[in-house]
């Protein structure tokens, strides 16, 4: 976090420097207060007009001071919160498919709204009252050294008998923060399960029961704030009373002194600088917590994980030849879904996989697709093995066309781009060979015609030609395939699955559907079975089958 304050270092010297603003404030105000007792003391016209003007200048520099001081602070707040959102944002995008799918979509809406939310909320309130409380500790305990040493002292003492106290909160009040973080997260996850099935919620008259569930939520989230807030404040009281108890002692100790001499606005000085030591003082260190807690929230939301980081050390995905899958096996808990399969895929042929319902087919995919790594045996490419080999590197050349596509609200060349810069050319080359010409054709602004929420205004042919527009503009080597027809019309199906076998990338595809005349041009046909895989000639084993 240290490195994210100092990255506008200017910026944040002038968030420092507009922090003391207050400080002088409240020393000028002292000094005015003390100066009015002062008149009554010395009761003289001239003094009291002199204490006046000096009332009225300090108004003055008082407003200027505090609207300059509101201006760098949130200039530099809006530094430092977009910041800390690229961050955060630049995190989840950059996770590798396999980790991002460890937590749900939700969670990462709750880290980016709720706990970045929290985190403004709390680091900034909390780092100016602390700069500004440092600052008037630090300035009225100087002052007061120099009138009278022995206050200055019990106050020190004082500070070190605080900070003890305060070392002792600490964990607790990191702790309950992170608590208030991860309820966030459980209560957007749920929210967002309620809505997205709302109307099966209500086609089955079960509202009530989730509505129950997510009333709990609420109420989860509210105690873990209620409790942060107590312990906080628990805190705030007990070095409160402490600072009660020591400034009673010492004004009692100053009404002493006036009878021995101590003149009123001498009196009404001491007093007040005695006041703005103590009560900074005992404010200061509960605040320093709750900016060790701001720091545990922005390490969650920013910090990149360890396995992240090596993949520089990985090789980069070169696929030249063929995909050599050596006596794999693979288990969910304890159920074998495969054993000791074997079989190459060689670059640019069409492959197809079959099988039953729950036969391994989607796991299969995921292997290959470097998903999944936890599986024994080996998968090589190209005489290297595929743990070796980077994700981002294997994810720049390889696409996914799934059942569901998902379109951005932008334009056609922006979705097929995938907002990368290609040029015009190569986006409308890609569209054309993806069959979407005579699309285009029908596009009063082609490329730059903009795409409804999630593509509204396209069919589904047009969607699915999208996505394939999107592998063929990425020139990607290997384009894995996962029933991208089952919800589409025959005659749709067909044209897609066409424009597939047609493509010089390898294509790896899950398919129920068969097209005559089309399907069988899939070269090879893998179909598993309890585990097990065979291998069939495309052509052969549809003029066998049982269409």
């Amino acid at each position: 976090m240290k490195k994210m304050l100092l990255e506008h270092k200017g910026k944040f010297i002038l968030y420092i420097f507009a922090s003391l603003f207050p400080v002088i404030r409240q020393l000028m105000q002292i000094v005015v207060i003390s100066l009015i007792f002062e008149t009554i003391e010395r009761n003289s016209m001239t003094f009291f007009k002199t204490v006046i003007l000096i009332s009225i200048g300090f108004l003055l520099i008082n407003a200027i001071m505090y609207v300059a001081s509101r201006l760098m602070q949130i200039s530099y707040m809006r530094d430092v919160l977009l910041s800390l959102r690229i961050k955060a944002f630049d995190k989840i995008i950059h996770l590798n498919h396999k980790e991002f799918n460890k937590k749900s979509r939700d969670v990462y809406v709750s880290n980016l709204i709720n706990d970045v939310n929290t985190f403004e909320n709390s680091f900034f309130v909390s780092l100016i009252n602390f700069i500004f409380r440092c600052g008037i500790y630090i300035s009225t305990l100087t002052i007061l050294a120099f009138i009278n040493w022995k206050i200055a002292t019990i106050i020190f003492i004082v500070s070190i008998i605080v900070l003890l106290i305060s070392r002792f909160f600490e964990k607790k009040t990191v702790s309950l923060q992170k608590d208030v973080s991860i309820a966030n997260e459980k209560f957007t996850v749920d929210t967002s399960n309620v809505f997205s099935g709302l109307e099966i919620l209500k086609l089955n008259n079960i509202e009530n029961a989730f509505l129950n569930k997510n009333l709990h939520q609420v109420n989860d989230l509210e105690s873990r704030k209620f409790r942060f807030n107590l312990y906080t404040s628990l805190q705030s009281y007990s070095n409160n009373t402490i600072g009660y108890f020591v400034l009673v002692g010492l004004v009692v100790f100053l009404m002493y002194q006036t009878q021995v001499g101590l003149g009123y606005g001498m009196l009404m000085l001491t007093i007040q600088l005695t006041s703005s030591a103590i009560f900074p003082l005992v404010t200061m260190l509960p605040l320093l917590n709750v900016l060790k807690s701001s720091k545990a929230i922005y390490e969650k939301i920013t910090s990149i994980e360890e396995h992240d980081a090596s993949e520089d050390n990985l090789l980069p995905f070169d696929f030249k030849n063929r995909i050599t899958v050596n006596n794999v096996c693979f288990s969910y808990d304890d159920k074998s879904i495969l054993n000791s399969v074997n079989f190459t895929l060689e670059k640019g042929k069409k492959y197809l996989i079959k099988g039953s319902s729950g036969s391994g087919k989607s796991t299969l995919f995921k292997l290959l697709s470097h998903v999944l790594d936890d599986y024994e045996g080996e998968i090589v490419v190209d005489g290297i093995n595929m743990n070796l080999i980077s994700m981002k590197s294997f994810n720049e050349k390889v696409s996914y066309i799934y059942q569901d596509v998902y379109l951005f609200e932008a334009s056609l060349k922006d979705n097929v781009s995938l907002f990368k810069a290609y040029s015009d050319e190569e986006v409308i080359h890609a569209c054309k060979k993806a069959g979407l010409e005579e699309f285009l054709n029908t596009l009063e602004s082609g490329i730059h015609t903009m795409i409804s929420e999630n593509g509204k205004n396209l069919s589904g042919g047009e969607r699915q030609r999208v996505s394939i527009a999107r592998a063929l503009c990425k020139k990607s080597e290997i384009m894995f395939v996962d029933e991208a027809t089952s919800a589409l019309n025959d005659e749709l199906g067909e044209q897609i699955e066409k424009t597939l076998l047609q493509l010089d990338s390898t294509v790896i595809a899950i398919s129920h559907k068969y097209f005559e005349g089309i399907t069988n041009q899939y070269e090879v046909v893998f179909e598993i079975k309890d585990g097990q895989i065979a291998k069939f000639d495309g052509k052969q084993y549809f003029s066998e089958a049982t269409i």
